[in-house]
């Protein structure tokens, strides 16, 4: 009786852990084809092949940091 009971608890807890690794699989899948929403206001969204993507990034942070500095109010420099 007490084995069965414990591959019974066993069995509900593989049932847990199948569903919540369903449910993480399911909501990683879904803002991929949303990428837009996620993507700071006024940057440009990479795309193309991840090596493509990151010489994308790369270029933009070179550009920014080429830019002249902002100032900002308050600063006492």
């Amino acid at each position: 009786m007490r084995a069965i009971l414990g591959l019974a608890g066993l069995l509900v807890a593989v049932v847990i852990v199948g569903l919540l690794a369903k449910k993480q699989l399911t909501t990683v899948a879904a803002p991929a084809s949303a990428p837009a929403a996620s993507a700071v206001a006024g940057a440009p969204v990479p795309s193309g092949p991840p090596r493509q993507q990151v010489e994308q990034v790369r270029q933009s942070v070179d550009a920014l940091m080429q830019a002249a500095p902002r100032t900002v109010p308050g600063d006492n420099q």
